[in-house]
């Protein structure tokens, strides 16, 4: 050691040591805790491992959704074949579209074909909605 160097109490050693005994006593036994917990989990469903869902899951979380939802008030209908959701229907407002769409990727569909119509406020067997532009 140099002359102008002091020396700290315990050093770089002593840190060391006392980050090793952390890890050995607080970290490791939790390892164990989180291996086994992993079989457990409720993200072992299809959806969530990599597994497509069945047509059936599919449309039952659909229906179920729709049922909760704004749009399920447009009275959309619904079909499911080979993980490719089907939209028919008609609604005024262009927004209802989209959260179909977005609410059949979330159920777990593969595919959507989104055949819903956005008609100014005309629904089915109603003609659409005219708009007068005046120009002088």
């Amino acid at each position: 050691m140099e002359k102008n160097q002091r020396r700290i109490p315990g050093g770089i050693d002593h840190y060391i040591g006392m980050r090793s005994r952390y890890f050995v006593l607080f970290v490791l036994p939790l390892c164990p805790a989180v291996v086994w917990s992993a079989p457990f989990s409720s993200r072992n469903t299809p959806a969530h491992t990599g597994g497509h869902p069945s047509d059936a899951e599919i449309e039952q979380s659909l229906r179920t959704k729709l049922a909760r939802s704004k749009i399920g008030k447009d009275g959309f209908q619904v079909h499911v074949k080979g993980g490719v959701v089907t939209w028919e229907g008609h609604t005024a407002i262009p927004q209802h579209k989209g959260a179909a769409t977005r609410m059949a990727h979330a159920s777990g569909a593969a595919r959507v074909v989104n055949n819903i119509h956005v008609d100014g406020g005309a629904g089915v067997g109603h003609p659409a909605r005219k708009v007068e532009v005046k120009t002088e």
